[in-house]
């Protein structure tokens, strides 16, 4: 099952159970996590109620968006740690890491150390995440565009190759 399957089953028992779940979508800025946020609840990017993605720092304060379907399920869009209004030493205070139940960590291009910094903060709360690796399309087209002997298993492979390898820091 594939990790958002399994985050999908996990929104419906809590469902069940009728308890709030809240998920904080997380990880560097411009890595996608506005757009997760949107995808993730069906929402088109001119809906009003969007996250509002861009390329450059956007989301400025934690905001929450309701799932549209699972009224109790709430997703968080954080703004991005490690750039100059949000530094990884003062990120997970201002955020207010600790209120949520569930994260989901965003990472573009590679595993990178503020991946780490939140994965291990996560796992120190004993809480659950997912690393979920965003931007897959422009790293393909990279690679096509600089290799002469472009092969999509052995790219992927790669990608895989390198979110495992960052793993291990955890």
């Amino acid at each position: 099952m594939d990790p958002l399957q399994q985050l999908q089953k996990s929104r419906l028992i809590w469902k069940g159970k009728n308890i709030p779940l809240h998920i904080a979508i997380t990880g560097e800025s411009a890595s996608g996590k506005s757009t997760f946020v949107n995808v993730f609840r069906g929402i088109d990017k001119k809906d009003k109620s969007n996250a509002a993605p861009g390329c450059v720092e956007t989301t400025m304060e934690v905001k929450s968006y309701p799932h549209p379907k699972y009224p109790k399920v709430t997703l968080w869009d954080l703004p991005g740690i490690g750039t100059t209004k949000f530094p990884a030493d003062k990120y997970l205070k201002h955020v207010g890491f600790e209120r949520f139940d569930f994260f989901v960590i965003i990472s573009a291009d590679r595993f990178r150390e503020n991946d780490v910094k939140l994965a291990k903060e996560i796992q120190r709360m004993e809480k659950k995440f997912y690393f979920v690796r965003s931007k897959m399309d422009h790293s393909m087209r990279d690679e096509e565009e600089t290799q002469s002997e472009f092969n999509e298993e052995k790219t992927l492979a790669k990608i895989k190759n390198d979110c495992v390898q960052g793993s291990k820091w955890l």
